[in-house]
């Protein structure tokens, strides 16, 4: 379990601490690599207002965060920065292996289990074709 607290206000340094990218020349790429979570943001809402899965897409951008961000880190940034959009990620977390049972210190929580998070079915039934 991490002790620390990842907040709207810590964000960037927490962010910054976890982040391991040798190949990382620049604070621009850790930047774009950050920028996947508003792509992921745009591709769940896609999805949510028409029903339009890009489910490889959103798997790329995910494998790409978690082979930067250690998976209980990455996790922690998807509750905080994407808590609406929770029940569509959670699919591809599982599916990834990604996904522990609790998530700790993330902003006002303590503690999240992750076994009360329902999942999308649509979504889930997609992935398990692939």
């Amino acid at each position: 379990m991490n002790d620390d607290v990842i907040t709207t206000d810590n964000f960037l340094i927490y962010c910054a601490r976890f982040y391991d990218n040798p190949q990382c020349n620049s604070t621009e790429e850790f930047l774009e690599d950050l920028m996947r979570l508003k792509y992921l943001k745009k591709l769940i809402t896609r999805y949510i207002d028409s029903g339009e899965l890009k489910e490889r897409l959103i798997l790329n951008h995910i494998i790409i965060l978690s082979n930067v961000f250690p998976p209980k880190i990455l996790c922690q940034i998807f509750f905080l920065k994407m808590p609406e959009q929770l029940p569509y990620i959670k699919p591809f977390l599982v599916f990834l292996n990604l996904l522990p049972p609790r998530i700790y210190n993330v902003g006002e929580k303590n503690v999240i289990d992750t076994e009360l998070i329902p999942m999308d079915q649509r979504i889930n039934e997609i992935l398990k074709a692939i």
